[in-house]
């Protein structure tokens, strides 16, 4: 039998090489641009596609902070509006963790330090940090990155009802200081419906047992 144990992990079988991007171009520009690209890729068949053109939400990547009390097992969540969510039925003011965008030249670690102080108080270090993953919030039409990090930090310094943000950017931020068993309840429940916030509580139901508290 051949050794796999070399065999690098990731099952994909092109990369960058085989796309060829031919033109960008830019068709609307506000708060966030839409491109429309034109390209070719090549088949699993081994052809050329077709020369096509998609449409891409060029939104700019973005980190979500999840803090996290591992001595007393508690999480703080925020809630505030997102007109994304109003074409639903349910509540478009959402339970989420801290997240926020890239400023120019800015790290991860960068804007998850700025925007736990802008949107929750919390006054973190890099140390607290710790990078969980990074994903594509839905490449299907946008270029969007996600840099998911967990935060500890110490919830009895945290006021529950306090309300954060900068109102210059329109953030009207209330916080919410819960069990780590209540917010999963809430997931199971349907009342946790942020992309992020979902995937950072399924982590930390399957990881938070091997986390150092702090």
């Amino acid at each position: 039998m051949k050794n796999d144990m070399n065999k690098p992990l990731s099952m994909l079988k092109f990369n960058n090489e085989q796309v060829s991007v031919h033109s960008i171009k830019t068709k609307y520009q506000g708060f966030f641009k839409m491109n429309e690209y034109s390209l070719q890729h090549k088949l699993f068949s081994g052809e050329q596609s077709q020369l096509f053109t998609r449409e891409i939400f060029e939104r700019g990547d973005a980190v979500v902070v999840m803090p996290y009390d591992a001595k007393l097992d508690k999480l703080l969540l925020i809630e505030q509006f997102r007109p994304g969510a109003l074409r639903g039925d349910d509540s478009p003011w959402l339970l989420e963790f801290i997240a926020g965008m890239f400023d120019a030249n800015e790290s991860p670690i960068e804007v998850a330090i700025r925007e736990a102080k802008e949107e929750a108080d919390l006054t973190l270090r890099s140390n607290d940090l710790v990078p969980i993953m990074q994903y594509l919030s839905s490449p299907g039409g946008m270029s969007e990155r996600i840099h998911l990090y967990l935060a500890y930090f110490n919830s009895d310094k945290v006021e529950t009802g306090a309300v954060y943000g900068l109102p210059e950017e329109n953030e009207d931020i209330l916080l919410h200081l819960v069990s780590r068993t209540h917010a999963l309840d809430l997931l199971a429940q349907g009342k946790i419906t942020n992309a992020a916030t979902i995937i950072g509580l399924q982590w930390l139901a399957m990881n938070y047992q091997s986390l150092f508290i702090k």
